[in-house]
């Protein structure tokens, strides 16, 4: 490996920890205030940079009473909001509705908490969900093939409880 190779992950490797360390230990609620906390610690990169750092970490946003959302890292959810069933009553709060079609599920929420609560369902690591791609206030989520609706829906009240209710 070339050396200018090796400073450039060890220094990517600095940036991601450094990430992971502010996120852990501050209730931060977008790009701009990270980016402001890395600058004040000597790191110098683009908010594009970030972006995909916070994509590689998999880094989601989810309900914060004083900040609105606040960005948390998998399994770390609880930390950061209190307990696990706080986490499940944020989700609840933002869950509108939910439609299927084909092998796919489109579940509406107010806006703001689509990333949070596919942040939730990603987490589950649901065997029946291929994947979840989240907007502001929509997500859509991608079922396995041969998974039947029945399935897709059971995995999905996991983690939205009172889906099954409405």
């Amino acid at each position: 490996m070339h050396p200018e190779c090796i400073f450039m992950q060890m220094n990517r490797t600095q940036r991601l920890l450094e990430v992971r360390k502010l996120i852990k230990h501050n209730k931060i609620s977008n790009q701009e205030e990270l980016l402001s906390m890395l600058t004040m610690n000597g790191f110098s990169f683009t908010q594009a940079t970030l972006s995909r750092d916070l994509k590689y970490l998999k880094a989601g946003k989810i309900s914060d009473e004083e900040k609105g959302h606040i960005y948390v890292l998998p399994g770390e959810e609880g930390r950061q909001q209190g307990n696990h069933d706080e986490i499940k009553d944020a989700v609840t709060r933002g869950y509108l509705s939910i439609d299927y079609t084909g092998n796919m599920a489109v579940i509406k929420t107010l806006p703001g908490f689509a990333s949070g609560i596919a942040y939730r369902i990603d987490g589950m690591k649901s065997f029946e969900i291929l994947g979840t791609i989240a907007g502001d206030d929509t997500i859509l989520i991608i079922a396995r093939e041969g998974i039947s609706r029945q399935d897709l829906h059971r995995a999905l009240t996991k983690a939205i409880p009172e889906e099954e209710s409405r």
